[in-house]
């Protein structure tokens, strides 16, 4: 990723601690106008922490008995600010600074230095502006989803009608969601011909998991292979760097679309197997949206391949008219 797209980011990650204290400097006022004795006791406190310091660094030879004086002083200034609070019917959380992410208090790095995961998904963010995946997550996400546009008549040969089969896919999307920090080995397979809405409800598990800040990478299998390629065969002109090929492993779900549409080889069909087995075994989740049928996946690609994504993924087809038609 590039440097200056990292600096961006941490300085929007500065504009939101500045933000969030300065909201808490508000309420803050608001709270000491409204209950002048607060105030009072919040500057004992910050006093009291200055005796703290002090007791450590000087008198050793009564420091512990110092130290104990100043926190019981400390925990009765608390406890008589946290009886005023509640008399007058502020929250106890009402003058916390509250950041938008309590993981990393929005700096994007947590205690033992690693990035946030909130950090990785702004970088991922990032990559979908500059791809307009974002814009689409906007547009296509559950709020968003209509069932009556798919029709609830018969349908070819199927036992269900479209409505009545879509109808039991969202309920699946929505509790793959809703469980999904459940260790449950659970994948979906979603195929079908263009145009059923399989991008759609990509899009709405996508756009329901980035709100509940997890990693998602949502990559057509075609440009999986480049950002393999790209790394592989270290490349001079690189469109992706090391960290989008640690994603495609590490990321809480990745998103293949258009399984099928890459050139189709002893190579791309292993790196294939070897992205979803490698997820597999490390537990992560994957969806995979194709136009091909389980037998003409079979017939593209290795056994081994097909044979893991049957046992490990829940196939779900998508039928019906193609809806980039219906009026």
């Amino acid at each position: 990723m590039d440097k200056s797209i990292l600096n961006d980011i941490l300085s929007e990650y500065e504009k939101k601690r500045d933000k969030a204290k300065y909201e808490q400097k508000l309420r803050q006022d608001e709270v000491y106008l409204k209950v002048p004795e607060i105030k009072q006791i919040d500057d004992k406190i910050s006093k009291t922490g200055f005796l703290i310091s002090k007791a450590i660094l000087t008198n050793h030879k009564s420091y512990e008995k110092n130290l104990k004086e100043i926190k019981e002083k400390m925990k009765k200034l608390k406890m008589r600010k946290a009886f005023l609070l509640t008399e007058n019917n502020i929250p106890l959380e009402y003058l916390d600074v509250n950041h938008e992410c309590n993981n990393c208090k929005d700096t994007g790095y947590l205690e033992n230095g690693e990035k946030c995961n909130c950090f990785k998904q702004a970088l991922i963010r990032r990559a979908y502006k500059m791809s307009n995946i974002e814009d689409n997550l906007d547009k296509e996400n559950f709020k968003t989803f209509d069932i009556n546009i798919f029709p609830n008549k018969p349908f070819q040969d199927e036992k269900l009608t479209p409505r009545e089969n879509m109808m039991n896919i969202l309920s699946i999307s929505e509790g793959f969601v809703n469980n999904f920090s459940e260790k449950n080995g659970q994948n979906l397979l979603f195929y079908g011909s263009t145009g059923l809405g399989k991008t759609f409800m990509c899009n709405c598990i996508a756009k329901s998991l980035l709100d509940k800040n997890k990693i998602v990478v949502y990559q057509t299998a075609f440009t999986i292979l480049e950002i393999i390629e790209n790394h592989r065969f270290n490349k001079k002109e690189k469109k992706f760097d090391y960290a989008d090929y640690n994603y495609l492993f590490e990321a809480d779900l990745l998103i293949i679309d258009d399984l099928g549409t890459e050139v189709s080889n002893t190579f791309t069909n292993a790196e294939i197997f070897n992205i979803v087995n490698t997820r597999l075994i490390s537990g992560k989740k994957t969806i995979i949206s194709t136009n091909l049928t389980p037998k003409e996946i079979s017939d593209i690609y290795t056994d081994r391949v097909f044979s893991r994504i049957l046992e490990k993924f829940i196939p779900l087809k998508f039928y019906g008219p193609d809806l980039r038609w219906e009026g």
